[in-house]
């Protein structure tokens, strides 16, 4: 999935780097033995352990602690990376006696209620978290919104949890020397409902601007036509490799990101690094990473705020060079990945 996504290489570094200080680090993937292409990337002390058997991810995420019991009681510390599947490490703490660190980069109850998915499977959602959260000798989270949210839905304490935010390669996110395209707005993310891409193509249309995507989801062709409707400019690039993202984001004026929620968005942080002025939704999650027309600009999801904030950022250089040198320094200082993995190494140590 991560390959899929052009992703691999942002989300496995960060273990490239722990593995420098720890013993050993083991993958359990719910992929085929094709995972043990991915050895390569990896340091000799990062093994790889692929799925099994050829049943469906789910049921076979249930197996897993018992046909790979052996390598679970060798290990010191459990970890998910999200909270889908985490099952599988709860089991195995249970199983084996282990120490259980929970990480999620969002917090899943709540955005099923902001996506208002069904109760049913908002019910399996609260079920499924209570339990870990329940069970997790520490709880990692990546904003203090979620935090907030987990003590008060599950009654879990502050103690347990620490917040850290996800990181940024700030080597490989900087920025750089190269041309930049005039009234370029670009977007990185799912094409999805949750993105709110309808109103920030209907508060483009009229102008001069172009509008670049890079993504994919099910809403690829709704936005195409959308677009095409609204008279506006657009250039829909499928996902491309995080390490190729630099160049296209500092090709950039803009880089707009405007979510009816999200988690720690990594995609903000990254434009945010390259030192791009970034125009976001006022949400909770981003007002702890952005000062209005400070480090960036704030602005509402409905059409008419966002074509504002559009056109007075477009229009305003010395506002553009402020925020977007803010934004660099605010990512240095507070989202590199060495400072992040501190913290972490600090978890594991404590346990």
């Amino acid at each position: 999935m991560w390959e899929n996504t052009g992703n691999l290489s942002r989300e496995i570094r960060p273990y490239i780097e722990l593995a420098k200080c720890l013993d050993e680090i083991y993958f359990f993937t719910y992929g085929d033995t094709k995972d043990f292409q991915y050895y390569d990337l990896f340091p000799p002390n990062i093994r790889v352990f692929p799925r099994k058997s050829h049943l469906p991810s789910k049921i076979y995420s249930w197996l897993l602690p018992f046909l790979y019991r052996k390598e679970l009681k060798s290990v010191d510390i459990l970890k998910t990376n999200q909270m889908s599947g985490a099952w599988a490490a709860v089991l195995a703490k249970a199983l084996y006696k282990k120490k259980l660190v929970i990480r999620c980069g969002y917090e899943w109850l709540l955005f099923s209620e902001s996506g208002r998915r069904a109760f049913w499977k908002r019910a399996i959602v609260y079920f499924v978290e209570k339990i870990a959260y329940k069970a997790a000798d520490k709880i990692i989270l990546t904003s203090e919104g979620d935090k907030e949210f987990v003590e008060d839905k599950f009654k879990i304490p502050s103690s347990s949890i620490e917040v850290i935010r996800n990181y940024v390669d700030t080597e490989l996110f900087r920025p750089l020397n190269v041309r930049k395209v005039q009234n370029r707005v670009f977007f990185v993310g799912r094409l999805a409902e949750q993105k709110n891409l309808f109103n920030l193509i209907e508060a483009i249309s009229g102008t001069a601007l172009e509008l670049v995507i890079i993504g994919s989801g099910p809403l690829k062709k709704k936005v195409e036509n959308f677009a095409r409707q609204k008279e506006v400019k657009l250039r829909l690039k499928e996902n491309i490799p995080n390490r190729k993202l630099p160049e296209e984001l500092n090709r950039s004026e803009i880089f707009i990101l405007p979510s009816f929620y999200e988690g720690c968005p990594k995609t903000l942080l990254e434009a945010m690094s390259c030192g791009l002025p970034v125009i976001s939704a006022n949400l909770a999650c981003v007002r702890e990473i952005i000062t209005h027309k400070e480090n960036g600009y704030l602005c509402r999801t409905d059409v008419d705020s966002l074509r504002e904030a559009i056109f007075e950022v477009s229009r305003d250089k010395p506002l553009q060079e402020r925020v977007g040198r803010n934004a660099r320094k605010t990512i240095l200082e507070n989202f590199s990945l060495e400072r992040i993995l501190e913290k972490e190494v600090e978890i594991y140590k404590s346990l």
